[in-house]
C-alpha cells in the first residue's frame, strides 16, 4: 500500500485527501489549523450574515467521514530530495507527497496597520469588530484594496474578488443601518483595469457596480505602504482611512524555498500540468502553491485548487498501475465568480472558448448561501456530490 502524505488543510489539500483515499489508499494529511476554513463565505462574517464557526468544517469530521489519517501540526521543513518531512514533534516520510500549503502574503511597509479578509481567517472577525466600532461612532471611511505581485509570470496571485465582494457588502450592510450617506467607501488597487481577468463584460459591471454601492475608486498607482490611518501611494498622494482592509499579492510559501522543489521567481512550484512536479515524480504541487499554468487571466481560485487535486490525483493513480492514461487540468482552466453584494450577485464565468455575466439580483445572494451549504454538507458526504462542484 502506498503511502500519501498531504501538507495542507485548504481546499486542494482536502480534496486530494479524499480522492485519494476514494483510490483505496493510505493518507495522512497535515494541517496547522483543525478546521478547513470556507474563505468564499467568509465575506458575510464582518456584516454579521454568518459566524466564523459556520464559515469553517472540523478536519476531524472530515477525518472521520473519508478515513484519511490526520494530524494537526506545523511543518518546519521539506527535504524533497530525501523524501522526508519535519514536523514540530516528528518527522515523516513518504512514498507520494502533495505540497498544498497555500501561499504566503507579499511584506509591504506597514501592512501591520491592515487586515485581510483573506488572510489568518481570525481576521474576519477583527474586521467585524473594527465595523462595529464606526457603525456605533455613525461615520467613517474605509478603504479595501487588493495587490499583485510583479514577479509572477502570469499575475495569477491576485485575491481580487473577496475584496469587491467585501465591499458590496459593507455598503448593502450600511444602507440597511440607515448609516451609508454618513461613510466614504473605497476600493484602491496597482493596476490601472483591476477585475479585467474575468473579463471585458464582466470588468465593466464592476465599474457599475461602485458608482451603485456609492464607493470610490483608486486605481492605477503603485502602492508603497500604510500608517495606521493612511494608504500611501507612489506619487506622495495618501487614502485617508479608519479602517483599511487589504489583500496582498500571493508568493510561494516560505517552506518552498529551502525544500528542493524547482520554484520560479514568486516562489510556486514549477510543475507539469498534471499536476507532478518538475524532475520530481514522487510529488505534486496542488492549488495556491504551484505556479498556475494556462492563460495569461487564469487566477487562484478555490474551484481550481480542487480541479488541480482531482487531476492530480487521478494522474498519480495512473502512475502507480503503469498506465499512460494521464489527464491535464489546462483544458479546465477557468474563472468562476459569484460576485455577491449582500442583496444580490453576478454570476461571472470565463474559459478559452467565453466571457459569460449573468446579473442575479436578490436571488444571486441566496444561490452563493446555498453553495456553501452545498460545499459543507457534500464534503461531509451528508448530500451527494455534484459532478464538477
Amino acid at each position: 500500500m502506498k503511502n500519501f502524505l498531504i501538507l495542507g488543510g485548504g481546499f486542494a489539500g482536502v480534496e486530494a485527501a479524499i480522492k485519494l483515499r476514494a483510490k483505496g489508499y493510505n493518507v495522512t494529511l497535515v494541517s496547522d489549523r483543525d478546521y478547513l476554513f470556507i474563505y468564499p463565505i467568509s465575506i458575510w462574517i464582518p456584516v454579521s450574515k454568518i459566524s466564523f464557526d459556520n464559515s469553517k468544517i472540523a478536519l476531524a469530521d472530515l477525518q472521520k467521514k473519508h478515513g484519511f489519517n490526520l494530524i494537526i501540526e506545523k511543518v518546519e521543513k521539506i527535504d524533497a530530495i530525501n523524501k522526508k518531512v519535519r514536523l514540530e514533534k516528528s518527522e515523516l516520510t513518504y512514498d507520494y507527497l502533495f505540497v498544498a500549503l497555500g501561499m504566503d502574503k507579499r511584506h509591504i511597509k506597514g501592512i501591520e496597520n491592515t487586515l485581510s479578509i483573506c488572510g489568518a481567517p481570525k481576521q474576519a472577525n477583527a474586521i467585524k469588530d473594527e465595523l462595529e466600532k464606526l457603525v456605533t461612532k455613525g461615520n467613517g471611511k474605509i478603504s479595501i484594496g487588493f495587490g499583485a505581485n510583479p514577479d509572477d509570470p502570469t499575475g495569477s496571485a491576485v485575491r481580487g474578488g473577496p475584496a469587491f465582494e467585501l465591499l458590496f457588502n459593507i455598503s448593502t450592510y450600511l444602507k440597511k443601518k440607515e448609516l451609508l450617506d454618513s461613510f466614504e467607501l473605497n476600493m484602491f488597487a496597482p493596476m490601472p483595469h483591476p477585475g479585467i481577468k474575468m473579463g471585458e463584460k464582466a470588468y465593466k459591471n464592476i465599474g457599475n457596480f461602485l458608482k451603485h454601492y456609492k464607493i470610490n475608486r483608486y486605481t492605477g498607482k503603485k502602492i508603497v505602504g500604510f500608517t495606521k490611518n493612511e494608504v500611501l501611494f507612489e506619487d506622495n498622494t495618501t487614502l485617508e482611512s479608519d479602517l483599511i482592509i487589504y489583500i496582498s499579492g500571493g508568493e510561494g510559501h516560505h517552506l518552498l524555498k529551502d525544500s528542493g522543489l524547482p520554484i520560479n521567481k514568486a516562489g510556486f512550484v514549477l510543475t507539469e500540468p498534471t499536476g507532478q512536479v518538475e524532475g520530481f515524480p514522487e510529488v505534486y504541487a496542488i492549488g495556491d502553491s504551484a505556479h498556475l499554468l494556462g492563460p495569461e487571466w487564469a487566477a487562484k481560485q478555490g474551484h481550481m485548487a480542487e480541479i488541480m487535486a482531482d487531476v492530480a490525483s487521478h494522474n498519480v493513480h495512473q502512475q502507480i498501475i503503469g498506465s499512460n492514461n494521464t489527464i491535464s487540468y489546462l483544458d479546465k482552466v477557468s474563472i468562476v465568480c459569484v460576485m455577491d453584494s449582500g442583496d444580490g450577485a453576478a454570476w461571472v464565468t470565463r474559459t478559452a472558448k467565453k466571457e459569460r455575466l449573468i446579473m442575479l439580483p436578490i436571488v444571486g445572494h441566496w444561490l452563493k448561501k446555498i453553495w456553501g451549504f452545498y460545499y459543507k454538507n457534500s464534503k461531509l458526504k451528508r448530500i451527494p456530490r455534484i459532478p464538477g462542484m
